[in-house]
């Protein structure tokens, strides 16, 4: 059984990665990949979804992405480029030497997922948590009213639309300077692209989670997608068991 932390170095900073559950040549590695200004121990761990894979039999691999919980979080601009979180997740399953696993990301840790598919990596299956098709081609737009958030970040009142954003990241200690560069390396997804996602993919949403576009939409445009359902929004779905339970029996049908 794995339970720890390691660590992993990328270009430019210094990743967390956590693990849980059985390993061996026996067991199937899963990389997950958090949303944005959350981290391993609250998108997987905290409320069980973890867990529950660890007792389907996988090995959760977290990693804290760059910016985030305990991964380093540099304020130069030149750790930063283009989509270096896609860069960052190519540089953990080379250095972690996954060849036989699957990807699971969820909002922010989806569009990564993606991302780094469409750059070359290859898992077996996929898992997209919390994310829509307009999540992924118009994330600019999404971007913008986290950056906005930030800009504005103490002065924030309850009923403006950046409040929740403002509240998560006084709760997570968020690393304001690091998120917002952040941010700014994050690039749209061109909807053509999802031709290379070539595996079988689950979109798995919230009833009431529409922060990101239309999750059924995002698996009708994927080649062998499909969509399941949970309870909640796109905060509260995380804190749900049905999550785990919906990833659980998808990684292992």
């Amino acid at each position: 059984m794995s339970d720890g932390l390691s660590w992993v170095d990328a270009e430019g900073a210094r990743l967390a990665v956590h693990r849980l559950g059985p390993s061996g040549d026996i067991t199937r590695p899963v990389l997950l990949l958090h949303g944005l200004f959350s981290s391993a121990q609250v998108n997987w761990i905290k409320y069980g979804t973890a867990a529950r894979l660890a007792e389907a039999g996988f090995e959760c691999i977290m990693p804290d992405l760059r910016a985030h919980g305990q991964s380093e979080a540099p304020h130069d601009p030149s750790a930063y480029p283009p989509d270096v979180l896609v860069a960052d997740a190519l540089a953990l399953v080379d250095a972690l030497e996954l060849t036989d696993y699957d990807l699971c990301g969820f909002s922010l840790g989806a569009r990564t997922a993606v991302q780094a598919v469409v750059a070359g990596l290859r898992p077996r299956r996929l898992v997209l948590g919390g994310m829509g098709l307009e999540g992924l081609s118009g994330w600019a737009r999404r971007s913008a009213h986290f950056i906005d958030a930030i800009d504005r970040f103490g002065t924030i009142e309850r009923g403006d639309p950046a409040f929740v954003a403002q509240a998560f990241m006084k709760t997570m200690q968020v690393d304001r300077v690091a998120t917002r560069r952040l941010l700014t390396s994050v690039c749209d997804t061109p909807l053509e692209a999802l031709a290379e996602v070539t595996m079988a993919t689950l979109v798995v949403c919230g009833a009431e989670d529409g922060d990101n576009g239309s999750a059924p939409g995002l698996a009708a445009a994927l080649p062998h997608g499909r969509y399941a359902e949970v309870p909640g929004n796109h905060m509260s779905s995380v804190t749900r068991l049905e999550l785990g339970e919906a990833i659980a029996g998808f990684l292992g049908g």
